[in-house]
């Protein structure tokens, strides 16, 4: 989801900067992410595993979404729920992400521990959204980086929100992002051209099983 026109380069920069976590962190995120679903499927309780308390990155406040996937040739979604704004400790919205996702996303019917192993996790970690400022609601695509920025609309009756990845999977152009980010929140794929509408933008960093409990892939 994507934040609004050119600004200095160390202020764009800035705005964007996630906790420092790079590629090594990738497998110990999506450990973390999986011992907890793990822990809640076998003894319904949420705890938080360890590795997330050893590190004090996790002591920051971040949005973040979990994204579970069937292990198949379209990596069909299985659950999709996360906190797009910064209200918790990542050591905190990790876990509740993760277990969400696995069982509170209404798509879906919530995971089963015996098939667990066999789907595939995503991490990802959201800068903090800003509001995109335009001078007229035309000119919103210009303001949107496809494949860097995620979205989120909120109108009179609802918000909806769709993580920079999914563009991508879609290859939507920024137009086509817009309308679909507008009916995720309930509107009509329009509703992104209606003044008083407002759309946020946000970055994120992602980290995703290449094979259930296999190798991770990260992406800045």
């Amino acid at each position: 989801m994507e934040q609004s026109q050119k600004h200095a380069s160390t202020e764009e920069g800035s705005k964007h900067k996630t906790v420092d976590f790079g590629p090594s962190d990738g497998p110990m995120i999506i450990r973390a992410a999986r011992q907890s679903i793990y822990t809640y499927l076998r003894d319904r309780r949420i705890s938080i595993p360890s590795l997330l308390l050893s590190d004090p990155r996790f002591e920051a406040k971040r949005g973040c979404f979990v994204t579970i996937k069937e292990n198949d040739s379209e990596r069909t979604l299985r659950g999709c729920i996360g906190f797009p704004e910064p209200v918790y400790k990542l050591s905190k919205a990790i876990p509740e992400a993760a277990i969400s996702a696995a069982t509170q996303d209404p798509r879906f019917p919530p995971v089963s521990i015996s098939e667990l192993d066999s789907l595939l996790l995503e991490v990802s970690l959201l800068t903090k959204p800003e509001p995109i400022v335009v001078k007229s609601q035309k000119e919103l695509p210009n303001a949107i980086e496809v494949g860097k920025d995620g979205l989120i609309l909120r109108w009179s009756f609802g918000s909806g929100l769709l993580l920079p990845q999914v563009a991508t999977e879609y290859k939507w152009d920024a137009e086509e992002f817009l309308c679909n980010v507008s009916m995720k929140a309930g509107a009509p794929p329009d509703q992104w051209l209606v003044p008083g509408t407002l759309v946020f933008k946000f970055r994120s960093i992602i980290f995703q099983e290449e094979a259930p409990k296999g190798s991770v892939s990260f992406i800045p």
